[in-house]
């Protein structure tokens, strides 16, 4: 038996590169607000999520387009709404992970 050399694969190296593009998109705590919220209420409007977060409607958007834009979120039109929902589900179980962590506390 080989003991490990030490050596990451790709598979694992591009594994870890979409862990840190995903912790890199949701660095912020309004954006981890919302990943909260979504992990919740599968589809939500961005003035429903406003009102839970208690935010203001532009500064969310912005986080809401950029999310969608980077792949975290996808967005569906409804009647005059546009509804947001979790596109990348890894999201969640990677902030469940950190939030159960007890390095930080």
């Amino acid at each position: 038996m080989e003991a490990k050399t030490g050596v990451i694969n790709q598979k694992e190296a591009d594994k870890l590169e979409r862990i840190a593009f995903i912790l890199k998109t949701v660095a912020h705590p309004l954006r981890l607000g919302i990943v909260h919220l979504l992990e919740q209420h599968p589809r939500l409007s961005v003035t429903e999520i406003c009102e839970m977060l208690n935010s203001e409607q532009s500064l969310t958007s912005h986080h809401l387009q950029n999310m969608r834009l980077k792949g975290i979120l996808s967005v569906k039109r409804d009647g005059r709404s546009m509804l947001y929902s979790l596109k990348e589900r890894d999201v969640s179980l990677i902030i469940e992970c950190l939030e159960n962590c007890q390095c930080n506390m």
